[in-house]
């Protein structure tokens, strides 16, 4: 058996918010191995410059490789939107980020093609989500709105406080106004809100969920590329951090609605 099929998917982001990705990687390809890189040193990337966001993913990409993963999942949406290419110009195996991914499910599914993005203020500001969703159809209206509060709040476990309330209702309100019918949570963290958020815009709003869109076209390309893992036994999971693995794993088991195995500290 070709042995390249075992090696493990590597998934990184920016902190704790792309463990939303490997819970749907989990549940879709159960039989996977998965390496994660979350760079908690270094959060939150979204204020960050586009020079040091490309110089973070470019460590992080070759910290990856070098564990002979087959392929690579970019979870950040800000390290999507800002450093996808030199990503891909450093990688030897697939690279999918959720930004595509996410754009993809929000035609498939609008009926009116007006479409919301809600993201960090780089994510926002790269417009790579307008970009993505006018490739596949020239016709929709993307109307995006940046929520710099709504991760911190997340990671607070502030998911249905009357705080994060008042503050989801002020940053929803410019894209109700527009009448969308399909909103794209722009941001790992965001699938943590999803019920306050269907709560806020009705159930009439389709809500994206980055995390179970990348699961689904990781699955397509796995697939297409016979790259699956034909060992059914129990898979193994590693978790690698830049800073505080405890802090990490507290929170992460929240994401990811189970225990964390060990999470390891390395220093990129």
């Amino acid at each position: 058996m070709n042995t390249k099929t075992n090696n493990a998917i590597g998934v990184f982001d920016s902190g704790i918010g792309g463990l939303t990705v490997v819970r749907s990687l989990m549940e879709r390809l159960p039989f996977e191995n998965i390496i994660y890189f979350g760079d908690t040193a270094r959060v939150p990337y979204g204020i960050k410059s586009v020079e040091t966001i490309n110089r973070y993913a470019a460590q992080i990409t070759e910290f990856l490789i070098k564990k002979d993963v087959k392929l690579l999942i970019v979870a950040c949406n800000t390290m999507a939107a800002v450093a996808h290419q030199s990503i891909i110009d450093l990688s030897p195996v697939p690279v999918l980020e959720v930004i595509d991914a996410s754009a993809r499910m929000s035609i498939q599914n609008t009926k009116t093609k007006s479409i919301g993005v809600i993201g960090t203020p780089a994510t926002i500001n790269s417009n790579a989500y307008a970009r993505a969703i006018h490739l596949l159809d020239k016709e929709a209206k993307v109307f995006s709105q940046a929520c710099p509060l709504f991760v911190p709040l997340v990671e607070e476990g502030w998911f249905d406080h009357p705080a994060t309330k008042l503050i989801v209702q002020e940053y929803l309100k410019p894209v109700i106004a527009e009448q969308i019918d399909t909103l794209v949570l722009g941001c790992t963290h965001y699938p943590l809100l999803k019920p306050l958020l269907q709560d806020i815009l009705g159930q009439e709003v389709m809500l994206i969920d980055s995390a179970e869109a990348m699961a689904d076209i990781a699955a397509e390309l796995i697939n297409k590329q016979n790259m699956g893992n034909h060992n059914c036994t129990p898979p193994d999971y590693t978790f690698y951090v830049s800073d505080l693995p405890y802090r990490f794993q507290t929170i992460g088991e929240r994401f990811l609605g189970r225990t964390l195995g060990r999470v390891e500290l390395v220093n990129l």
